[in-house]
């Protein structure tokens, strides 16, 4: 009997490890995004190109999608204001160690006989995306032994997207400025004998973006770009958070979800003998990921200085190539610094 129960653990452990490797890659694409055609046709030849760029921008979509979201809605505090008359307004920066494409080197070579499965090379580009907010209390809620419970804040926030063009790649936003909004719920009012605790959500959205890659190409060809363009970002949070102030310093932390809708035209162009050829794709990526933070805030008669550290997490985003910095849903580490002033 134990030699039978042996054997047939043995043979789940070996099913259960021939399974990894199918589920690891069960998030790839298995076959190209964009089309392919006969020998020698236009969609072939720019079939590489196109998934290519399909590729870039699955990979760049989510990290846009947390510049813009960060973590507390409110950095440094968990706790609404109290009502009419109150009110909060920070700067900060949302900044965190990106990948973007690294096209020196040959590292985004483009074949003219359809797409080519491969690693495509990135580079660790730090990103940030400043962002003013301002909290304007509302309502001050019900009185609840020594706290208030439900009361409401207004939330209104302006990002900043910041123009790039570097080597081989740019990212041009229509507008540099976007607004956003949304609304803070107190669970409970931070006093004496509570830490502020508060449901927040708001929406914030980014210009229309585009975003361009000259690539390296097979011999004969003459260039070749991947394009990105018409790229709307709009992101989505909610967060459950609690503080608690300590006189001289504050803390904070919260967890909560991010929904990124985003959308864009795509077009590989491939020029070869002095004609070009071009294939087009819409595409449109909806994320989910789990976000954790926690801020700590120095706090000096007017003003706090808030720092914030978190990770997202979570959701799939699937690639006909790779990237040599790692997979376009890895979990990003990010970390922001801001100013606060409230009345």
């Amino acid at each position: 009997m134990r030699g039978r129960v042996s054997w047939i653990a043995a043979a789940m452990a070996g099913s259960f490890a021939a399974v990894l490797p199918f589920c690891a890659r069960a998030q790839d694409l298995p076959t190209p995004k964009c089309v392919g055609g006969a020998p020698g046709s236009a969609t072939l030849i720019a079939q590489d190109a196109c998934q290519q760029a399909y590729d870039v921008y699955q990979l760049i979509a989510p990290q846009l999608g947390l510049a813009l979201a960060g973590g507390n809605a409110t950095a440094g505090t968990g706790s609404v204001l109290g009502g009419l008359g109150h009110f909060s307004v920070g700067v900060r920066v949302n900044a965190f160690d990106g990948l973007f494409p690294n096209t020196g080197g040959g590292g985004y070579p483009v074949s003219t006989n359809g797409a080519q499965r491969r690693t495509l090379a990135t580079k660790g580009q730090w990103f940030g995306a400043p962002t003013a907010d301002a909290a304007i209390g509302l309502y001050k809620g019900f009185p609840l032994a020594l706290t208030n419970v439900l009361g409401v804040d207004a939330l209104v926030s302006a990002e900043y997207v910041p123009t790039i063009h570097q080597d081989d790649f740019s990212l041009d936003p229509s507008s540099n400025f976007r607004f956003g909004y949304g609304v803070r719920i107190g669970l409970l009012s931070e006093s004496i004998a509570f830490p502020g605790v508060s449901f927040t959500y708001i929406e914030r959205d980014l210009p229309t973006i585009s975003i361009g890659v000259n690539a390296s190409a097979d011999v004969g060809v003459s260039g070749s770009t991947i394009g990105i363009s018409n790229m709307d970002v709009k992101t989505k949070a909610w967060r459950i958070v609690a503080s608690k102030s300590l006189i001289a310093f504050s803390i904070a932390a919260g967890v909560g979800r991010d929904s990124y809708d985003q959308s864009a035209t795509l077009t590989g162009t491939v020029t070869q003998f002095g004609a070009s050829a071009s294939q087009s794709l819409a595409a449109e990526q909806s994320l989910g990921r789990t976000n954790f933070f926690g801020d700590f805030s120095i706090n000096l008669p007017v003003l706090k200085i808030v720092f914030e550290a978190g990770d997202a997490v979570g959701g799939s985003v699937a690639t006909f190539n790779s990237f040599s910095g790692g997979r376009a849903d890895r979990s990003q580490v990010y970390g922001s610094f801001g100013l606060r002033l409230s009345r």
